[in-house]
Order: C-alpha cells, then sequence, then structure tokens
C-alpha cells in the first residue's frame, strides 16, 4: 500500500491508498519540530484505527511546501516504512505536466500535485482555489499545463492579522453571518472576513476568466473550502481529496517508469 503524505503549513495530511481506492486519510497539525520518531508514534496510533501496520505500507510520496519538515518525513520512510519515499520537486520525479511560470522551481509542490490532480478529474481548463494558510488560485490549460496563478493570504491568517494589528479588535471565528452590516464588533468582523473573502474569490476568479479568455471551471478543494463555496456561483465543485489523488497519480506514473 501507498502512503500519501501532503504536509502544508498548517495542516498534514496522511492517507494510504491500496491500489484501487483511498483506505484511509488523517489530518494533523504542522509541527516542524517532530522528529521521525514522533511521526512514527502519530502515523501507527493513525494506522491501528483502521487495522493497518506499517508492515502493509511499501511505498511512500511526499508533498510538502515546509522545507524544514520534509528530513523527518523522509527518515519516517526509510526507517519505519522501509522504503524510500518519492518527493514531488525532486529532479527524477515526472509529473506529466508543463510548468509555464518564470520559475518552475519556485511553485509550491501542492500547487502542482493539484493541478496534476485536476486535469485528470476535468474537462477544458480549470481555475483550482485551494483554501489553505494561504489561499491559491492556479491556472491548469485544457492540455493539463500548469500557467500560472495568483497568491492572497488565507482567511484565518487575515483573522490573526486583524487581530493582532488593531489593539481593540478580539479574535474572532470565521463563519458566516446573517447579516453583512454587524451591530457588534464581533459580528463587524465576522462579516468583513466572511463576505470580504466571498468578494475576493469573485473578484479573482472573474478577472482570471476575462484575462485567459476561455471557459474555465473552477474547483476548491482545502480545508477551508467548505465554507465558502456554498455561498458562491464562482465556484463550481468542491473536491477535498484533490491533492491526495494527485499524489496518488504522480506515485503511479513513475512507479510505471
Amino acid at each position: 500500500m501507498l502512503l500519501a503524505i501532503d504536509a502544508g503549513n498548517t495542516n498534514i495530511v496522511f492517507a494510504v491508498h491500496d491500489g484501487k481506492e483511498i483506505r484511509a486519510e488523517w489530518r494533523a497539525v504542522t509541527k516542524t519540530t517532530r522528529t521521525s520518531d514522533e511521526y512514527a508514534i502519530l502515523v501507527k496510533q493513525l494506522l491501528d484505527t483502521r487495522g493497518l501496520t506499517f508492515a502493509d505500507i511499501d511505498a511512500a510520496i511526499i508533498a510538502t511546501v515546509v522545507p524544514a519538515a520534509l528530513f523527518d518525513l523522509r527518515q519516517l520512510c526509510k526507517r519505519y516504512l522501509n522504503c524510500e519515499p518519492l518527493v514531488v520537486g525532486d529532479p527524477d520525479v515526472n509529473l506529466g505536466i508543463n510548468v509555464h511560470v518564470a520559475r518552475p522551481e519556485a511553485v509550491g509542490a501542492d500547487r502542482l500535485v493539484n493541478a496534476v490532480a485536476v486535469h485528470a478529474t476535468y474537462k477544458g481548463a480549470v481555475i483550482v482555489v485551494d483554501f489553505g494558510t494561504a489561499t491559491t488560485f492556479d491556472i491548469v490549460s485544457a492540455k493539463g499545463d500548469y500557467e500560472g496563478g495568483v497568491i492572497a493570504p488565507g482567511v484565518n491568517l487575515s483573522a490573526e492579522a486583524l487581530h493582532q494589528g488593531a489593539a481593540m479588535l478580539p479574535r474572532v471565528a470565521v463563519q458566516r453571518t446573517q447579516s453583512v452590516i454587524g451591530k457588534d464588533t464581533v459580528p463587524a468582523m465576522q462579516s468583513g472576513l466572511f463576505w470580504g473573502y466571498i468578494g475576493l474569490i469573485e473578484g479573482i476568479v472573474a478577472r482570471i476568466k476575462e484575462e485567459y479568455g476561455q471557459p474555465m471551471t473552477v474547483v476548491a478543494t482545502g480545508g477551508l473550502a467548505s465554507p465558502f463555496h456554498k455561498q458562491t456561483s464562482a465556484i463550481d465543485h468542491i473536491d477535498p481529496d484533490l491533492t491526495i489523488r494527485g499524489l496518488i497519480l504522480i506515485y503511479e506514473r513513475n512507479a510505471k517508469a
């Protein structure tokens, strides 16, 4: 079985694929201070919940935008899974797509993995909106090539910046408000964060479509996608497993090579 690891700035996702389907998927907080031994304890406990063991895993693939986490994730695979993991971004890993930007090596691994998955799932040109620590808007051509994108602050990052930067403003949860006009500080902040973010999504998507000049499907993914996609017609589909499916596809492509 394959262990797919997607390590983001806020969360790290572990998923087990048995060659036909995703058998299990877990999300944990990303901690750059975790050692390979601590990862092993965590993963062992997660596998136990599904009746799996390290012996069931014979391959691994990693995508991370957190360089400090990569060494220990590699060591986890080598020491406890007895395999050398594929790492998205390594020169010998074939993604199967072209990357049309000035510095392909600077594009986040998760964004390229999403491009692989979205091209395999949806027809035509696509905008992938990935809601994470940052919210990214990535353009994938009808041929499957990565064409660039937009990076905006994530909604939780915006909420925290508002709290940290204004002495009188509290820390608030991001949630949909019934009315745009807030009658107190907290609902006013929540409205600005939620509906302001809806405006950001709709505005950027509209400008990308206008500039690209072709019909485009908009696919949302990431841990924070769910609260927003039902509130705007700018998002056509929500696909929470997009990154993990991309990792599985990349592993399968390279295993056959």
